[in-house]
């Protein structure tokens, strides 16, 4: 336990517990919060991470575990990139060093990290499903003491399944719902009367003549009940009348707000107030990303999700996202059926170019990618061209409506799938492994998957003809020149298919099929089996599905009579690139004579241990490729 009164130590460096937050005298609040921002932008700033929605948070963080008691309560902050103060404040401090690396502190919530983290989170708009389901449970264990928090920013709010569970909340658990807003205007009016109402509800004085008003009234004979429904309908006209109707309040919540969530003495006073309540609160806060520090406060987006300062110096050259929306913004210029889609991702999936240029076909739906699909299905069923870019994690969230809404009726629909692959960084919750598996078993659906800037705008170029469902993934950060320079050096603008490198060898001993990211480990292991005497050759998938096609470029490719052939791939191996085209290949007699086998992440997520590399919790890295090859090789 830190020395409370040793005069040496900043007062964040004598906590290490909620417990040792608790014991520093409240007016040290202010000077706690400004230390804590030195601390986030000093370690931020070298490991990368959230940095800015991190930052307009501090007051709240505090307050919320002063007032309340973790792990007996509970908090789920929803994305949960913005939980790094909670991290702090629950005895992660020390451990910063390691956010998000390998084996380190998660980027986001996470069960098996603390006690203190109650529910996994890196998704958005699932708090408040959660949230509700642990309040229940408490309630039926009997645990009435325990309170749950949810803080759900602005923008989760535009997703779906909020507002699925506020309308599923129970008045009788003890919930309390925080609504950040930090960009959007979501209050309708916030003059002089709002700001005053929200003063006089913050007063511990209010909250106790309410309770022993709707007490006394409702104990009177007979009338208690009819007069104090009567009151309360009374207030609520009045109320609305200056102060215009609320929704939350519409839904049975009591509405706290709104109050400057920078404002320590305010954030506290409502999260006392509303534990007095007796019945579901929401507080509605309005924080500055940022705050503390000018240049996140003036350029929030480009603070939102730093890289480690060592990849942020040695960048350069354009991403795969910005190469697709610059791209697209060409295509769009003399087609003008081209319509861009995004779930609250501009920034990130690269599609500024394109809002700027055309404004009137660009569609930014929020957090709602299920939405966002059957909107892009509409469009399509008239006749447009529609784009949907959203990250390959957070497509899963749109399976039905790829089915049932873009498949089953055969719309020219094109899933521009961003951060496809393994995400070493973010973890768990953002690895793109899944969308080969669950796109390949879609009837229809066309597969392309551009490792090069040039595959990259010929696949665009080739779903703008198509007439049925295409998907183009590929991976976050930018080309890799290794591979640019083994597959790519005398490049032809061809369809795509596949690809073999410049110097491969007739007769090899071993075939590696694999796609995306992850072929710099077959050009590794390559040479690695050079070294030893041992022949390989690669085959690049450019386009995976439809896999008859691509079964029969590979043919002419095949190794030497009775050699070996390894499908690699980043992704799930159940129902994957490697399960389905060898199946295919199979099938037409391909593999007869040849030894097989499959490396892909085998019925696990891919969690890293410390200073792990990625490819090798996988199993899909060099090593495995040739200790796999030694295990099967005739």
């Amino acid at each position: 336990m830190p020395n409370l009164f040793d005069e040496n130590l900043s007062f964040l460096d004598k906590i290490d517990s909620p417990d040792d937050l608790k014991r520093i005298d409240g007016k040290h609040m202010d000077k706690l919060c400004g230390e804590i921002r030195d601390f986030l932008i000093s370690n931020v700033s070298v490991t990368g991470g959230h940095l800015a929605s991190n930052l307009g948070v501090v007051e709240l963080s505090v307050a919320l575990h002063r007032v309340f008691c973790t792990p007996k309560d509970h908090i789920i902050w929803d994305v949960g990139h913005q939980s790094y103060v909670h991290k702090v404040l629950t005895g992660r401090r020390t451990a910063f060093n390691t956010l998000r690396k390998p084996g380190g502190l998660s980027g986001f919530e996470k069960r098996s990290e603390s006690v203190h983290d109650c529910f996994g989170t890196g998704h958005s708009s699932t708090s408040l499903s959660a949230a509700i389901g642990i309040a229940t449970a408490d309630k039926l264990n009997g645990k009435h003491d325990s309170f749950t928090i949810a803080v759900v920013g602005d923008g989760a709010f535009t997703g779906g399944m909020i507002h699925e569970a506020l309308n599923n909340c129970d008045p009788t658990l003890k919930l309390i719902i925080i609504l950040n807003e930090n960009e959007m205007s979501i209050s309708k009016n916030i003059g002089h009367f709002a700001k005053n109402l929200s003063k006089l509800r913050l007063s511990r004085g209010y909250g106790r003549t309410k309770r022993f008003t709707r007490r006394a009234i409702s104990r009177i004979p007979l009338l208690g009940k009819s007069l104090f429904n009567l009151f309360k309908n009374t207030k609520k006209i009045i109320k609305n009348a200056l102060y215009k109707s609320n929704y939350f309040e519409d839904m049975g919540l009591y509405y706290i707000g709104p109050l400057d969530g920078n404002d320590y003495s305010q954030v506290e006073a409502a999260l006392l107030n509303a534990k007095e309540q007796g019945e579901n609160v929401i507080i509605h806060i309005k924080t500055k990303k940022g705050k503390g520090y000018k240049p996140a406060e003036s350029d929030p987006s480009a603070y939102h999700s730093m890289p480690p300062a060592s990849k942020a110096s040695s960048s350069n050259g354009a991403t795969f996202s910005e190469m697709f929306g610059k791209k697209l913004t060409d295509l769009a210029q003399t087609n003008t059926k081209i319509c861009a889609i995004t779930a609250a991702m501009c920034d990130g999936t690269g599609l500024n170019p394109f809002k700027d240029k055309f404004p009137d076909r660009f569609f930014d739906v929020g957090i709602a990618e299920p939405h966002a699909l059957t909107f892009a299905a509409g469009l399509a069923a008239e006749g447009m061209k529609p784009f949907a870019a959203i990250y390959s994690t957070f497509l899963q969230r749109g399976y039905d409506n790829i089915i049932h809404d873009i498949a089953l009726q055969y719309l020219p629909v094109t899933l521009c799938i961003d951060r496809a692959g393994l995400n070493a960084a973010d973890g768990a919750t953002h690895h793109g492994i899944f969308d080969v598996a669950f796109l390949s078993q879609i009837p229809g659906m066309t597969i392309y998957a551009p490792v090069s800037e040039k595959a990259l705008e010929r696949a665009l170029e080739e779903a703008v003809e198509s007439d049925s469902p295409c998907a183009i993934r590929y991976a976050s950060g930018r080309e890799d020149k290794a591979v640019i320079d083994a597959f790519y050096k005398d490049y032809k603008d061809t369809p795509l298919g596949i690809r073999t490198e410049s110097d491969a060898v007739l007769e090899p001993d071993l075939l590696i099929i694999t796609y995306g990211r992850v072929v710099k480990e077959a050009l590794k292991a390559k040479e690695m089996l050079k070294e030893e005497g041992m022949k390989a050759n690669i085959v690049l998938l450019e386009k995976l599905k439809p896999y008859d096609e691509t079964a029969k470029k590979i043919s002419p490719y095949m190794p030497r009579p009775y050699g070996s052939v390894i499908f690699l791939e980043e992704e799930i191996r159940a129902g994957g690139m490697g399960m389905l085209l060898s199946d295919e290949m199979s099938r037409c007699g391909m593999l007869d004579g040849y030894s097989f086998s499959i490396l892909a992440l085998d019925d696990n997520f891919a969690i890293p241990e410390r200073d792990e590399n990625i490819y090798e919790t996988a199993g899909v890295s060099a090593e495995n490729i040739i200790c796999e090859y030694k295990r099967i090789a005739k």
